[in-house]
This record gives C-alpha cells, structure tokens and sequence, in this order.
C-alpha cells in the first residue's frame, strides 16, 4: 500500500502481549508504531505527545482502564480513532467503549491480520466490529420493540446510504449498490451522522440496530 503511513499507539497492560502488538506494527509495511504504553494514564500523556492516527487501546488496564481513557484521548486529540482490543467479550465492554467514542472493538483473540485490518479501517473511518462483537449488537439490539427513532428525519437517499451502511457494506459498495459516485455517499452520509447525532460509523451502526432501524443479519467481518 502507497502513500503516507498510519501512525499507530499500542496500549497494553501485559507486557508479552503490548510487545508482540508492536512487533505487529512495526512489521507492517504501511504502519509506523509511534509509541506505546502500559495503562491509561500513559496512553492519554503518549496520545497528545505523539499524535496518533490510531490507538489501539486495552481495556482492562491499572491507574486509568481504557474505557476512560479512550474517552480523555479523543477528547485532548479529536483526529485520532481508537480501537479497543480485549479479551472480555461482554456486552458492557462493548457499550461503553463505543459510547466512550471508540470506532471499533476487536477481540485479542482474532488473527493478527484482523488487527491490521482494523487499523486500516479505522484510519479511513470505516466501522471496526470483529465478526464475534457485531453478532452481539445485533442479537442485542434486534429484538427490541420498535417507536420513532433518530432516521426517521432522513430523506429517502441518506436512508438508503445509513441502511447499507448498516449492513457493514463500505462507501465504495454503498457507491455501486446505489449507482452513486463515491463522493455522493460521503457527503450523504456526513448528513446522516449531522442528522442522527453520531460521529462516525461505528456508532451509526450500533444505533441502527439499538433503535430498530436495521433488521436481518450484520455483515461485518
């Protein structure tokens, strides 16, 4: 891959494992490990020292866990997109590192190629959920009773857009399904994130399915 490349912040609390991320990065051709650290208060001071594009972010971690700290990081550096890597796979976790701002949740458990993926996606602003964390939202939010929800105030092509979306497809699938240029969907969707109150993806995809605006299986993964 060309052009310019991702800067990336490992937070990690185990030290084995904070290590073998690095390495990760730093053996991947279009990512640069620009720091790393151990709990959340390092990652919030290496964040505005650094200035990440990523921050791959643990949980679970001494002095300031990475729920907080997530939110600090993005609240002192706004450009940077974090992704949360666990082990712990429950739907709090999941809830409150979304709601947190985080643009993805990536079990540590998934193939390293998943994590790259991850790191890619999230410096482009495409939604990050491993395959295990979307089937959770989705079994989660699904069957909950439906009512007036944020897109109902869509017109009929951000609708579109959002549903697709969604569905996990990218702006470039969105693009083709709808025979829209890609510049359209972008600027339709900015729409729908003004609209619906979200910042990014991520976050629409979950409040498709909190509300009931998204039905049938998630695609993600």
């Amino acid at each position: 891959m060309g052009g310019e490349r991702i800067r990336v912040l490992v937070v990690e609390d185990q030290e084995v494992a904070r290590e073998a991320l690095c390495a990760l990065i730093g053996g991947t051709a279009d990512l640069v490990l620009v720091g790393r650290a151990r709990d959340g208060r390092e990652a919030v001071d290496a964040a505005v020292r650094l200035r990440p594009d990523v921050v791959l972010m643990d949980i679970r971690m001494p002095v300031v866990d990475g729920v907080e700290a997530t939110r600090l990081v993005l609240a002192r550096v706004p450009a940077a997109r974090v992704v949360v890597l666990t082990t712990f796979d429950c739907d709090e976790y999941v809830d409150r590192a979304l709601r947190a701002g985080a643009c993805g949740f990536v079990l540590k458990s998934a193939p390293v190629v998943d994590v790259v993926r991850a790191v890619r996606a999230a410096h482009v602003g495409d939604s990050v959920l491993s395959p295990e964390v979307a089937r959770r939202v989705v079994a989660g939010y699904a069957a909950r009773p439906g009512g007036p929800t944020p897109f109902d105030v869509l017109g009929v092509r951000e609708r579109e857009v959002a549903a697709g979306v969604a569905r996990g497809l990218s702006n470039e699938e969105v693009a083709a399904e709808l025979s829209l240029s890609l510049a359209t969907v972008k600027t339709y969707l900015s729409r729908v994130f003004d609209k619906v109150g979200v910042r990014d993806r991520t976050q629409l995809v979950v409040l498709a399915y909190r509300t009931g605006f998204a039905g049938g299986e998630s695609t993600f993964g």
